[in-house]
């Protein structure tokens, strides 16, 4: 490995890992580390990793804390959400899109600081080490990149442990034993993985889940919700103008109190294995149904058919890294023109684990009720149909015929 390392950022949690990490890199590398913590929604009080990093030497001038809450839910979820981006039919994508956002931010303190390396905690078995350094080259290609779990020799948690204790690193007691599962969380959802969830055939224990009640605890009374939209994304609730960060905030909460957004999954990584994880996008979950409800009555049938058939490459490019791809921004231009009449309110009873659409309206629905009606009207021709019939079943009455004359 080269070692030709004066100044390296790293992406910082304050955890275990993170923590061994950034003293390995000082004793490896000999150089100077930077931290950078981003507050994601993930929930957690981030003083204690100021607190760390200034214990294991890092210069107060060198700890960056940062809250993405917004930026996160307006640059990146929010736009993703525009798509309706589920990966492999039914992920909401929350790990995927917190990466690109937490590269971006490390590039640009290397660039104020001088730094000429980044690092991250993400394993050599994920797809975050693709994520994060896809990323990383993307928007600084010269940018050194150090993932210690493909270099160092600490392969079990027994080793890790021990570099912690000999380094004076302090240890949670819940780490000294074998955590039942690994946890990712930011505003949009949590993640978890590993251990007690790697049996594919055995149920997740009811301790996985943090951010949703189940459906069986669950008010036995519904709860009846109005979502406002601008250009496809929300902008209110009930009524009443939030910020973006505020909305997925206040949508969490419903989600949680109706036990709305449960996932269990066994995805296709983009290195090749299959893992299973645990999913809870109790916002994101009444999000994307209050969208694709508006988008119903707004979007021509060409142009919604068409964001569905693209969806799916748009999803996997997410959850490959490629965000900063050419592709993907090309993606999120026709997306983004798709949404300009996508304004209105969409109106959900949330019960049980379900979020059903009641109502939608918006003042460029293209919903005509005087073409729909079973009553009489007057501006359908029901005779036109009978040509459109026709002329749509040319082709195969030609093909049958052609058939008939062969096969017999």
């Amino acid at each position: 490995m080269s070692k030709d390392i004066n100044r390296v950022v790293l992406a910082y949690s304050g955890g275990l890992d993170t923590s061994v990490i950034l003293k390995w890199l000082q004793v490896t590398y000999n150089c100077e580390v930077v931290t950078f913590t981003a507050d994601l929604g993930q929930g957690e009080e981030l003083e204690p990793a100021r607190e760390k990093a200034l214990m294991l030497g890092i210069k107060p001038e060198n700890i960056f804390i940062e809250d993405l809450r917004d930026e996160f839910c307006r640059d990146y979820v929010f736009p993703m959400f525009r798509a309706n981006a589920l990966y492999e039919g039914v992920y909401l994508l929350g790990t995927s899109i917190a990466r690109p956002l937490i590269s971006k931010k490390q590039i640009e303190i290397a660039r104020n600081v001088g730094g000429d390396a980044v690092s991250h905690g993400a394993t050599g078995k994920g797809n975050d080490q693709v994520r994060f350094e896809l990323a990383y080259y993307a928007l600084e290609p010269d940018i050194k990149v150090i993932a210690p779990w493909r270099e160092w020799d600490l392969a079990s948690r027994t080793k890790l442990l021990s570099f912690a204790e000999e380094h004076q690193i302090p240890i949670a007691k819940d780490k000294r034993g074998e955590a039942p599962f690994s946890v990712d969380a930011n505003l949009l959802h949590t993640s978890s993985e590993g251990k007690v969830l790697e049996d594919p055939a055995e149920e997740a224990p009811n301790l996985v889940y943090q951010r949703t009640l189940s459906p069986q605890q669950a008010p036995d009374q519904d709860t009846v919700i109005e979502i406002g939209f601008e250009q496809g994304d929300p902008v209110s609730i009930n009524g009443e103008k939030m910020g973006p960060a505020a909305i997925l905030t206040a949508l969490n909460t419903y989600g949680h109190d109706n036990g709305i957004g449960r996932l269990d999954l066994v995805e296709n990584r983009f290195v090749g294995m299959k893992s299973r994880g645990v999913y809870e996008t109790p916002g994101g979950t009444i999000l994307l149904t209050a969208h694709r409800a508006l988008e119903s009555i707004t979007l021509d049938r060409g142009a919604a058919h068409l964001k569905d058939e693209l969806m799916p490459r748009y999803a996997e490019l997410i959850y490959n890294g490629f965000w900063f791809s050419p592709e993907r921004e090309l993606l999120q231009t026709m997306i983004d023109k798709s949404q300009a009449w996508v304004s209105g309110s969409v109106r959900l009873r949330l019960y049980k684990g379900n979020a059903t659409v009641v109502g939608r309206e918006s003042p460029y629905s293209l919903y005509r009720q005087d073409y729909v009606t079973f009553e009489e009207d007057s501006v359908y021709d029901h005779r036109d149909a009978e040509g459109f019939i026709k002329l749509n079943a040319l082709r195969l009455r030609l093909a049958t015929e052609r058939n008939r004359r062969f096969e017999s």
